[in-house]
This record gives structure tokens, C-alpha cells and sequence, in this order.
């Protein structure tokens, strides 16, 4: 038997204990962090936990010498603001740093002013020096598609983006970028820019959250400050969480967490000017329907409805 044979035969009766390797890795502690940290979003989750298999099984390959090239793990996250972006982004860079595929798993959060000068020979440095800090880490991009202006021929994006592009192929070994924003605007920036979108391999789109999901994220948000609401309360904020998701300006969690800031200042003067001055915590502790329902929401809701009746419109189907 030839000597190529003898290897090729030793390396088929390699035999690899990959479940070992995955609890050898810790990237299960991140994973269930995730699932603690964001209610719903299965399609997303799944994504991640396939995503980290790839790189699992593509580490393992390696230490065996089957290796097959440096994989591509720049990515674009697209949805709606407050659909946890940036937390998968952290999670992300975790899952990159334990699996050895990044020195540090850092994440550097930046947009466009972050990248972009105002006058010749302002861009470049600036953009240089938010990649040196992403080095070794994960570079994250919010509302990327602001980069690119044509419009504007004065507009500096474009060596931006330039030099974007050298550094994710040259340095892919040491930098994930990961591009985030609206879908539609994020498409209309790849079909703008072919060479960034030929360096993006993995697309994760983030759908909104159902009036549920949202009560829950409010209660696990509510939680975590010590803070609950009372049965009435949880009631009146799914009415307010439907009536918000008609808004024009709704923004998923980030609209949440506005709202229970609102509640929670609504809840300290009604303790404060009540005639109860002997305080529980439980009273410390509770959002009532009433710091709920004290909501511009419902009272521009109210009007609305009014508007519908003087018009003759509330009894049109």
C-alpha cells in the first residue's frame, strides 16, 4: 500500500466525538443566553444555532486536515428597529470568539457619521480607525444602506464602502462585518453595491413580534428592574401594545421598553401625591391599569374613534 493510501486509510478511521467538541466549546451557554434574552424569533434562533454547526463541524474538519478555505461569515440582519439586531449581533461575536474564528469577539456598533467624513480626506482615516477597533472582533453597521448616496456627488460614502470592501476580503480571518437595516432599503443597497453583497454569505431577516411576544418581552424587561405589573395592569398594556402597533413610528421592543419607561414614571407620582404614604413593596414594585391607561395612546384612540362617529364612518363595514 502506498504511503498516500496509508494516510487516506488512517484519516477514514478518524473518529470524532462532535457532541465533546460542541460542549467543549461553550457556544451552548451563548445559545441559551439567547433564548433567555429574546422572546420568540424561532426562524432567527434556528438560523444561529445552524449557523454555529457550520462553523463546529468546519473547525473539526480542520483540526483532521480537511480544511476547505476560510468560510465567508460576513452577514446582513434585516428587519424592523427593536426586532434584537444588535443582541444577536453580541451573541454572534460570542459564538465567532469560542469557536476560534475571531481574537477577541468584541463588537464595535457604528453608523454611517461614525464612518463618513464632511470634507476631502476626512473619510478614510475615520473609517480606518473604526476598523482597527473592530479588529479581531465583529464590525456592526446599522442602516448600512446609508452609506451609499448617489444623489449626492459630493458625498464621501463611497470610499467609505471602498475601503469596507478591501478590509472584508483581506482581513477575513481576523473581522466579521455584519450589515444591518430595513430589508427594502438593504436590497436596494446590494443591487447599488454587487461587490458587497457578493461578500455577505449569510442573510437573516428579523420579522416583527405579535402583541404577545410583545407583553412578554415586557414582563421579562419589567422583571429585570424589579418591577411587575398587577393582573389588571399586564390586561391594559396588551390593549395599549395593540393600539401602538398601529402607529406609524412602532418599533417593537424599543417602543416597549419607551412604554414601561412612561408607566414607570406615571407609577412614582401616583405614589407620590396618593394619600397612602406608608409604602409596601409590593406598591413599589406594581404598574396598575391606571399607569397604563393614562397612555396618550388611548386617549388619541378615543379621538379617533369620536372623529368616526361625527363623520358616519364608525357604522360603515
Amino acid at each position: 500500500m502506498s504511503k498516500q493510501s496509508k494516510n487516506s486509510a488512517s484519516s477514514s478511521d478518524v473518529l470524532i466525538d462532535l457532541e465533546a467538541e460542541f460542549q467543549a466549546s461553550n457556544i451552548q451557554e451563548v445559545l441559551e443566553k439567547l433564548d433567555r434574552e429574546l422572546i420568540g424569533l424561532i426562524p432567527v434562533k434556528t438560523r444561529i444555532r445552524e449557523t454555529a454547526a457550520l462553523l463546529l463541524v468546519d473547525r473539526v474538519r480542520k483540526q483532521i486536515g480537511l480544511s476547505s478555505g476560510a468560510p465567508s461569515l460576513h452577514m446582513c440582519f434585516t428587519g424592523n428597529p427593536g426586532t434584537g439586531k444588535t443582541t444577536v449581533a453580541l451573541r454572534m461575536a460570542e459564538i465567532l470568539h469560542r469557536l476560534g474564528y475571531v481574537r477577541e469577539g468584541h463588537l464595535i456598533s457604528v453608523t454611517r457619521d461614525d464612518l463618513v467624513g464632511q470634507y476631502i480626506g476626512h473619510t478614510a482615516p475615520k473609517t480606518k480607525e473604526v476598523i482597527k477597533k473592530a479588529m479581531g472582533g465583529v464590525l456592526f453597521i446599522d442602516e448600512a444602506y446609508y452609506l451609499y448616496k448617489p444623489e449626492n456627488e459630493r458625498d464621501y460614502g463611497a470610499e467609505s464602502i471602498e475601503i469596507l470592501l478591501q478590509t472584508m476580503e483581506n482581513n477575513r480571518e481576523d473581522l466579521v462585518v455584519i450589515l444591518a437595516g430595513y430589508k427594502d432599503r438593504m436590497d436596494k443597497f446590494f443591487h447599488s453595491n454587487p461587490g458587497m453583497r457578493s461578500r455577505i454569505a449569510h442573510h437573516i431577516d428579523f420579522p416583527d413580534y405579535g402583541p404577545e411576544e410583545l407583553v412578554s418581552i415586557a414582563k421579562l424587561m419589567l422583571t429585570s428592574q424589579n418591577y411587575c405589573f398587577s393582573s389588571a395592569g399586564e390586561d391594559a398594556f396588551g390593549k395599549y401594545i395593540r393600539l401602538r402597533m398601529q402607529s406609524e413610528h412602532f418599533a417593537n421592543a424599543r417602543s416597549v421598553r419607551n412604554a414601561l419607561d412612561r408607566a414607570r414614571l406615571r407609577q412614582a407620582n401616583r405614589l407620590f401625591s396618593g394619600i397612602k404614604k406608608s409604602l409596601s413593596k409590593s406598591d413599589l414594585i406594581t404598574l396598575e391599569a391606571e399607569d397604563i391607561l393614562a397612555s396618550r395612546v388611548f386617549l388619541n384612540n378615543s379621538r379617533d374613534s369620536n372623529k368616526l362617529i361625527d363623520s358616519g364612518e364608525a357604522n360603515k363595514t
